[in-house]
Formats: C-alpha cells, structure tokens, sequence
C-alpha cells in the first residue's frame, strides 16, 4: 500500500507536466510558425520478487515472474515540426516556408538563430528584420524608396525603385535545414531556436536547395496545433491525473483500515 502511494503521485506529476505542455500548445494556437509539443512517458524501474523463467526446486522454469513497478516519469518533450497552415496577408515582407527548412537570424551576441516565422520587417536603415529588430542573416537592405519588392520561390529578393525599368536584386534569403529539429533548443522564446549536438550541424543553403523548402512570399505559416487535439489530450490528462488521485485515497483508506484493526 505504501509502494502504491509513491507509485500513483509519481503518475500525478506526470500529468501535471502533461497540462503544463497541452496548456502551452493551446496559448499559442495563433502564434506563428509556432511547432506543438508533446510529453513522452517511461515507466520506472521495477522490484522484482521473482524472475521470469526462474527454475523451481522441482527442476520447472517459470513462465513469468513477478515484477512491481514504481511509477513513471517524464522521459523527454519533443516537438513536431509538421507543415503549419498557411495564411494569406499579402505583406510583401511575410514569408513562409513550404518543406523543410529554418530562416537565420543573427542575436545582439552575434549568435545564429533559427525561425519559421517569416513575418519580418524593415528597420530604420532599410534592414529586413524580425519582430524584435534582429537582423536576416545573411543582411538584406531594401532601398527606402522601392514601390515594390518581389521574392522569389527561391529566395531572390528585388525590389523595384523610381525611375527603373527592371527589378534590382538587393539579396538573397538563406536557410538551413537539421537532421534532427526535434533536437534544436527553443528556451529563447520569440519563435526563435539555437542549435545544439541533439540537432546536428545545419545544412545551409538558399531555398531549394539542400533540401531547404521554397518560400512563399504575402503568407506565414500559422502554429501547426490542432485545438481539438489539444482539448482532447487535455481531457486524458486530467481523467489519468484524477485516477492517480483516487489511487493515493485508496491507499489511505486501506492503510486506515489496517491501522484500525485490533486483536
């Protein structure tokens, strides 16, 4: 009784980290390029009383043994980096990506981050930039006087200025793809990752190329969660955190019975 006490809280923090990632999911079903996350479980490790094909002092092995677990915990949160739907703005500065594939950006540090979200900017001087004033790495300048800007399925970025006839190519967008995106480092925050050795090295490249995906220009990929998902994945949650609940109460109660017990 007292093993099934630790065993039902152990499964009660388990779901508290599981409300804690579907809460999250859900805060930021319109955030974009936004990637849902999902909790991984992984039982404990077990008392074993009997092993499984022991032999008996007849000469008999065993079919099965007797082994009692100790619970689970939370073995890792991993994030699904399926395609997003795409929104149409029709800013010419708002891009997404179709396929694989991260934008660059380059920190106040100097430190390379990744993003999908394509809803960049222009700063004072004429900078493609994100939300936050981080600049596109590599640097794209857009003319303070361009009428229009076009950019390219592969990533060309022209713009058009007074008195010229053609488009002039003022840059080029650079991507990067992972082996492993599920492993990059996202405690930054603002839509941004870092690269880590769980990720691997990024391939880098422009938009189809590597492998990269094209870009679409006037859209941006909206958060990939899905809210009925979510709301279900909530439910289960709460109905297993309610469950382990009862168990602990169980508990009690037997424990409170064998105490009661007189002679």
């Amino acid at each position: 009784m007292m093993r099934a006490l630790y065993t039902a809280a152990t499964g009660m923090a388990a779901q508290e980290r599981n409300v804690d990632a579907v809460a999250n999911n859900i805060a930021n079903v319109n955030t974009t390029g936004f990637k849902k996350a999902r909790v991984n479980f992984q039982d404990l490790l077990y008392q074993t009383l009997r092993m499984p094909g022991a032999e008996t002092a007849e000469g008999v092995l065993l079919p099965e043994g007797i082994q009692i677990g100790h619970g689970v915990r939370t073995s890792s949160i991993s994030r699904s980096f399926l395609q997003g739907n795409f929104v149409k703005t029709e800013q010419p500065l708002d891009i997404a990506i179709e396929g694989d594939g991260f934008f660059k950006v380059t920190l106040p540090d100097g430190t390379i981050a990744y993003t999908r979200d394509g809803s960049f900017k222009m700063d004072v001087n004429g900078n493609m930039v994100t939300a936050d004033g981080y600049l596109v790495d590599p640097s794209i300048t857009i003319p303070e006087d361009a009428t229009e800007i076009t950019i390219t399925s592969d990533g060309v970025v022209n713009a058009l200025q007074p008195g010229s006839p053609t488009m002039q190519n003022v840059g080029n967008l650079e991507m990067a793809r992972f082996a492993n995106p599920a492993g990059l480092d996202g405690r930054l925050g603002r839509n941004l990752y870092l690269e880590t050795a769980a990720s691997g090295t990024p391939t880098e490249g422009q938009p189809e190329t590597e492998g990269i995906g094209s870009v679409l220009q006037g859209f941006l990929e909206n958060s990939n969660v899905n809210i009925v998902e979510e709301m279900i994945a909530l439910i289960i949650a709460q109905r297993a955190f309610q469950a382990n609940s009862n168990v602990i109460r169980t508990s009690d109660d037997m424990l409170q019975l064998a105490n009661g017990i007189r002679r």
